[in-house]
């Protein structure tokens, strides 16, 4: 406890403003890097990097330890350049007027219902559709490969994206909470060799994207007007509109189950 004492003792306003500053340059940015897969990357730097500090310090290993103080100042001038999209991308977002105060609400429920509506009608008139839910794993790569839109999600909007004569109709809509990002993206398709071989662009691309991230991909097919779902590299086929919602509602939530899909056979279980 004294010793406690003795260090709060050496604190002055000037080593307060000192910590705080420090504390906002990681906080701004986390702030900016996240929605993006840099989050990723980051978390195992900085794994790399503890275990490599933890093995030198135990261990105590001459050579290691010579490698590791000399790789740091290459690790300094590498970290900007695998970083570059995205601090350019936090510069631009900085500039933005209001960026760091704005702060959308969602309501999950309606956006769910307003995809699933959606969807169902895209079924009925037989209009092809990839549309994409972001998780807590970042799509803005994925985001600047098509048109951005940053629109308010509605039936009519999707509708009209996904109209067979419309520009943006190729691609997959990406939307985080209840904004539309943006349309005409390109997504990673699957080379999984377990997948159906009647499985379209669309429907590799929903399982592709799903793969590598917690999205959650919604497809209608053009050819039969099918609506299927993907999650975890898993898809789960000819559902009907009331089927995607509740399917929607189980997954599109903080903590995701990813029970019921079958990979195999692309069906749902019984």
């Amino acid at each position: 406890m004294g010793s406690v004492i003795e260090i709060l003792s050496h604190f002055t306003f000037s080593s307060v403003l000192d910590i705080l500053l420090v504390a906002l340059i990681f906080y701004g940015l986390f702030y900016f890097i996240q929605g993006t897969r840099a989050v990723q990357l980051l978390r195992g730097i900085l794994l790399v990097v503890l275990l490599a500090v933890l093995a030198s310090s135990v261990l105590r290993l001459t050579a290691f330890n010579w490698l590791i103080r000399n790789s740091i100042p290459a690790l300094l001038v590498a970290i900007p350049v695998i970083f570059q999209p995205e601090l350019r991308r936090a510069l631009e977002r900085l500039g933005r007027p209001g960026t760091l105060l704005s702060r959308r609400s969602t309501t999950a429920t309606q956006t769910i219902n307003t995809i699933a509506r959606a969807a169902g009608e895209l079924s009925q008139k037989r209009f092809g559709a990839l549309i994409v839910l972001e998780g807590t794993t970042g799509l803005q790569d994925f985001v600047d490969t098509g048109v951005v839109l940053d629109a308010q999600l509605s039936k009519d909007l999707l509708l009209a994206i996904f109209f067979k004569n419309a520009a943006l109709h190729d691609g997959a809509v990406i939307i985080r909470e209840d904004r539309v990002v943006a349309a005409a993206c390109m997504l990673p398709l699957s080379e999984s060799n377990t997948l159906d071989r009647d499985l379209g662009t669309r429907h590799r691309a929903a399982i592709g994207v799903t793969e590598g991230t917690d999205a959650i991909a919604v497809v209608v097919s053009e050819e039969t007007g099918d609506i299927a779902v993907a999650r975890n590299g898993r898809l789960a086929r000819r559902l009907d509109e009331g089927e995607l919602n509740r399917v929607l509602h189980r997954l599109y939530q903080p903590v995701v189950v990813s029970h019921g899909l079958d990979r195999n056979n692309g069906s749902r279980k019984k």
